[in-house]
């Protein structure tokens, strides 16, 4: 009977695993080639996976919010309609991980628990339905699954991670190399000059406990969905890894408002694309960046990686109300026209749910239109693992004084400000306001005659 394995693909330069969230088909339903066969979930998007091969599905080796690693044979196609093999029974090669997982789940001992696993720990912490469920079966604890340094994404413990911990109970303590090191303060008896940081610690970062809160009567609970409990992990984790310092500058972009007003129609009719006024704002960023590359960097340990691409990001509101940042990619490459398609296109998939996983990656550096809700400025937390994020003002008419050659006077002005929060490990107060400043001038310096 000829099978075909169905594989997790890689979905991105940082995701190595994937929950499985909704099956699409059946054991013994007809699947065609690229027929939509799973629905996956990374902490970066949400995806379809379409068949590898037509014909008919006949074993699941993950079900429903069971997370596998990037490389696990998720389920078999039998190319000829051999017979439906039952998920219990082990007539064809399991992966690797998943009879690592059997053997641990099967070889209960005195350990085992009766207590369910929360999802998320004191410190934050996010744990997948598969290590809860390992956790629980081997009775590692609460503190124990805190005390753990994951390897997945942002710190996250992984199947492997805990496997290790289980394996080593009673042995020395096993501390896992992480890919995304969490950055925390070790604490300290006594206030020192410069406190050490530790990658992947377990001091400051698990010592923190979240309030418990008793809802009144009449109160209604929430629980959030999968992207709000990632971005909320994603946002503490920033504050934690990096010490943010925001600088203001107020711009005048007078030149700017006229020129699109006089151009947009023209420009819609010749590209049909609609100009609004992010493409412009982020042609001023790039062109800053490459004046101050050393924005355009990254963090790792206590090495600073120099960024080659200038790839910007622009954080999106979904229609859910979560927020997901697709990037624009080699955007120094690109002219006005062509930042504009791009800036369309992403922020129209995004609203449809069709970002690919390679839409969301690779991003330099990240722009937050915050005056799209009409507010006036923001401090933005900075998008990990980069180092500085700029969020974009309300554009208003406010009274200015204008300076001519036959003296000065009041006049009505379109001005916007600029916020820029960044890293202070690597980005002093100089660069960070050096930077928004020329952003700012290339801003009040557009020209009101350019051709695009």
């Amino acid at each position: 009977m000829a099978q075909i394995e169905i594989r997790l693909p890689k979905m991105g330069e940082s995701v190595t695993e994937a929950t499985i969230t909704n099956w699409l088909k059946n054991i013994g339903d007809a699947v065609e080639l690229d027929e939509p066969l799973v629905e996956v979930a990374t902490d970066k998007v949400d995806n379809e996976l379409p068949s590898e091969a037509g014909g008919v599905l006949v074993k699941r080796f993950f079900e429903k919010d069971q997370v596998a690693q990037v490389g696990d044979v998720i389920a078999l196609i039998s190319t000829d309609g051999g017979a439906v093999i039952e998920n219990t029974e082990e007539v064809a090669p399991v992966p690797k991980a998943v009879i690592e997982v059997e053997k641990v789940t099967a070889d209960l001992t005195a350990h085992a628990s009766n207590g369910a696993v929360d999802k998320n720990g004191p410190s934050g912490k996010f744990y997948s339905p598969l290590v809860r469920s390992i956790a629980e079966k081997e009775g590692v604890s609460m503190s124990e699954l805190e005390s753990i340094s994951g390897t997945g994404q942002a710190g996250r413990v992984t199947k492997k991670d805990i496997l290790d911990f289980v394996a080593s109970r009673g042995k020395a303590p096993v501390i896992a190399q992480s890919n995304a090191p969490v950055a925390s303060v070790a604490p300290a008896a006594a206030p020192t000059p410069a406190a050490p940081i530790v990658s992947g610690g377990t001091g400051f970062l698990s010592s923190i406990k979240e309030p418990v809160v008793i809802p009144n009567p009449g109160d209604e609970i929430i629980e959030m969905d999968r992207m709000r409990k990632l971005i909320a992990e994603h946002m503490v984790m920033s504050k934690h890894v990096s010490p943010h310092v925001t600088s203001f500058v107020e711009a005048d972009v007078t030149n700017i408002v006229n020129w699109r007003n006089k151009n947009k129609k023209e420009f819609e009719k010749r590209e049909g694309e609609s100009l609004t006024f992010t493409p412009i704002l982020i042609e001023a960023i790039v062109k800053a960046i490459k004046d101050f590359p050393n924005i355009n960097v990254a963090v790792s340990g206590t090495n600073i990686i120099k960024r080659k691409d200038i790839n910007i990001g622009m954080a999106t509101a979904l229609p859910s109300g979560n927020l997901i940042v697709p990037v624009i990619k080699n955007a120094d490459r690109l002219n006005l026209t062509g930042i504009a398609k791009s800036v369309n296109e992403l922020a129209l998939n995004a609203r449809n749910n069709k970002l690919k996983p390679e839409d969301i990656q690779g991003g330099t550096f990240t722009v937050s239109n915050v005056g799209s809700f009409g507010n006036i400025m923001g401090t933005p937390i900075i998008n990990q693992p980069q180092v500085a994020i700029l969020a974009l003002g309300a554009i208003r008419k406010m009274p200015a004084v204008i300076e001519t050659p036959d003296g000065d006077f009041i006049g009505i002005r379109h001005k916007m400000f600029l916020s820029h929060s960044y890293d202070h490990r690597v980005v002093d107060g100089a660069l960070g306001g050096q930077f928004v400043r020329r952003v700012a001038d290339y801003l009040e310096g557009f020209d009101i005659n350019r051709e695009f």
